[in-house]
């Protein structure tokens, strides 16, 4: 079985897919694709979210503000933990700091990030983990705040293998997506080729990154069996070893059984 470690089914253009949220389901299913993880980013999208992983029980979900996110409402860390008290949430996120084509003040991202980690902590959840040009100061909050006391995934992980051994070394699962696809993306590649296979997980961010060979077209979750694929080739092992392994990891991450 393969699993998703990271979509969001909220926002999958269904019309341009030609498919209704059941036929999503029921592609992903025919590719192998037996659980996904429907990833929060923001307080006004939670309950779509929350009701799709509510109505489909090979859908988990996850409760954050994305770092990006600006137009709703920012959350405490008590809103966090209020949402997060249900039995579909496995997961507080997705948060992190993204500094590509930001000015300014920055402090309000990195003050979000601090209280989802807080609420992850006190929620015992781990996180999930955006970052994009600041992967110094992600690090350093990871210290500051204890976030390897929950551990979590860096999702859609973009950086190099130095990179990767930083997060492992907080207790940081490493999380590929369609990106690991790409014939430019060789550093990446090494980090996938190198990642202790017990700290691997696979995802397709979708409806974002779709990996080749639907480049340039719509995402969904099915796809994640090309991230997979590559990721057998680029070490050496079976379609069938990436796919155990990264859903054994996936489950004892995120606390589940099967």
């Amino acid at each position: 079985m393969l699993i998703d470690s990271h979509c969001h089914l909220d926002c999958l253009d269904l019309p341009a897919l030609g498919m209704d949220m059941d036929a999503v389901l029921a592609v992903a299913r025919e590719q192998g694709v037996g659980r996904m993880l429907c990833v929060s980013i923001s307080l006004e999208t939670f309950p779509r979210v929350l009701a799709l992983a509510q109505h489909y029980p090979q859908v988990l979900a996850s409760v954050g503000v994305h770092p990006n996110e600006q137009e709703g409402r920012d959350p405490s860390v008590e809103e966090l933990l209020a949402l997060a008290d249900d039995e579909n949430i496995v997961a507080i996120g997705e948060t992190g700091l993204d500094y590509f084509r930001s000015e300014g003040d920055l402090g309000w991202k990195q003050d979000r990030f601090r209280r989802h980690i807080e609420a992850a902590r006190r929620a015992g959840l781990p996180l999930i983990i955006h970052t994009r040009d600041a992967f110094e100061d992600t690090l350093r909050i990871l210290e500051e705040e204890a976030g390897g006391r929950v551990g979590g995934v860096m999702h859609c992980f973009t950086g190099n293998w130095a990179m990767a051994q930083a997060f492992l070394a907080q207790g940081f699962y490493i999380s590929f997506s369609g990106i690991v696809t790409f014939k430019s993306a060789r550093d990446l590649q090494e980090a996938a080729a190198r990642i202790p296979e017990d700290r691997l997980l696979i995802e397709t961010n979708s409806p974002y990154l779709t990996p080749v060979p639907y480049r340039g077209k719509a995402n969904q979750p099915a796809y994640v069996r090309h991230v997979a694929e590559q990721i057998a080739a680029l070490r050496s092992v079976s379609l069938e070893h990436i796919a155990a392994v990264s859903s054994a990891n996936f489950s004892r991450l995120f606390g589940l059984s099967g």
